[in-house]
């Protein structure tokens, strides 16, 4: 396989990939390993790597997913509506 590895069969190169890069490769990782023509070193060391891209993506997944938490956040004591307000109750009249 031409993928660099190293001696702890890690994937240094997957840091530095752009999500998108990383989503692709691992799409491609997954038709070649569903379409079991690989010999048996070649679908560990290819299931290895989709790992690590999986990992990869879930990582930026995550990473944007808080950040669009922080900015959509109201900020504190910020007049928040809460269950519990006036405005929810029921007219009695």
């Amino acid at each position: 396989m031409a993928d660099a590895t190293t001696t702890d069969g890690s994937f240094p190169d997957i840091a530095g990939m752009r999500y998108e890069d990383a989503r692709e490769e691992l799409i491609a990782i997954v038709a070649k390993l569903e379409a079991g023509q690989a010999p048996l070193e070649d679908s560990m060391q290819l299931w290895r790597r989709g790992e690590a891209l999986a990992a990869h993506c879930a990582t930026w997944l995550d990473g944007a997913q808080a950040e669009i938490e922080r900015a959509t956040r109201p900020a504190p004591g910020g007049g928040e509506l809460h269950a519990d307000d006036e405005i929810f109750d029921e007219d009695e009249s």
